[in-house]
């Protein structure tokens, strides 16, 4: 296979939201605690060398809406994607087709992680970002031309960074454009034993028009786990 191999891992409340005020509530932070050791700890079920995650969610959990600081008069950087150099042995992969999210370091700190960030562009990328991402030692990738392309993206983190597996860490229209797409091939629900009954607050899965539709798709359990505070590990395969 030319990719990594691909899992879902999500925490989710009773009714399947990924964000929301139950998160706060005893049973969701037990929840969140049971979802960082599977992936994160020091005893971790997946061992994965990456993390893969949308523009939103690394503005809601990292780099928080701030501009990039540009300098439009930079030199023209040289063509392709850019490997810095770094210490970290896991990725933060960052996807941001235009390139907008402001970074300022070259990593993030996710509680007891520390990961080196790859975004992940397209052509529509300005020079002037691409700088910005040389300078602060940021590596990145470009797959396409105006959109997204999945399969150039992943023969690339596999290629270049050596990922042969790799978390998809939403948020729900990633996910599910993932799904669509098959490029995934396990999904890793944790259930908090908690909800708030929120309609504001994404699922999931999500479709978003231009990037996946509600095409149904099939999933085989293959575990069920009760774990701490009442909450559930799920893993499913997915049926292709």
């Amino acid at each position: 296979m030319n990719r990594p191999y691909i899992f879902c891992h999500m925490l989710t409340s009773l009714d399947g939201k990924i964000m929301g005020n139950y998160m706060s509530t005893p049973e969701g932070e037990i929840g969140s605690s049971v979802f960082y050791d599977l992936a994160f700890g020091k005893d971790r079920y997946y061992k994965h060398q990456g993390w893969l995650s949308g523009r939103v969610t690394t503005d809601d959990n990292f780099t928080f809406y701030k501009k990039p600081d540009l300098d439009e008069d930079a030199e023209i950087v040289p063509e392709g994607d850019y490997v810095a150099d770094f210490d970290e042995n896991i990725h933060y992969v960052s996807i941001d087709p235009s390139g907008v999210l402001g970074w300022d370091k070259n990593y993030i700190i996710y509680q007891d992680t520390r990961a080196h960030v790859i975004e992940v562009l397209t052509n529509k990328a300005s020079n002037s970002y691409k700088d910005l991402l040389r300078k602060l030692g940021i590596s990145y990738i470009i797959a396409g031309d105006t959109t997204l392309d999945y399969e150039v993206l992943l023969e690339k983190l596999k290629k270049l960074f050596n990922i042969e597996l790799l978390m998809l860490g939403g948020g729900g229209v990633l996910n599910w454009s993932f799904i669509q797409e098959g490029l995934c091939d396990e999904v890793s629900v944790v259930m908090a034993a908690s909800s708030d009954g929120s309609t504001k607050t994404p699922t999931l899965f999500m479709e978003k028009e231009g990037l996946s539709d509600d095409k149904p798709v099939h999933f085989k359990l293959e575990d069920v786990k009760i774990m701490e505070g009442d909450s559930l590990w799920l893993r499913y395969k997915i049926k292709k």
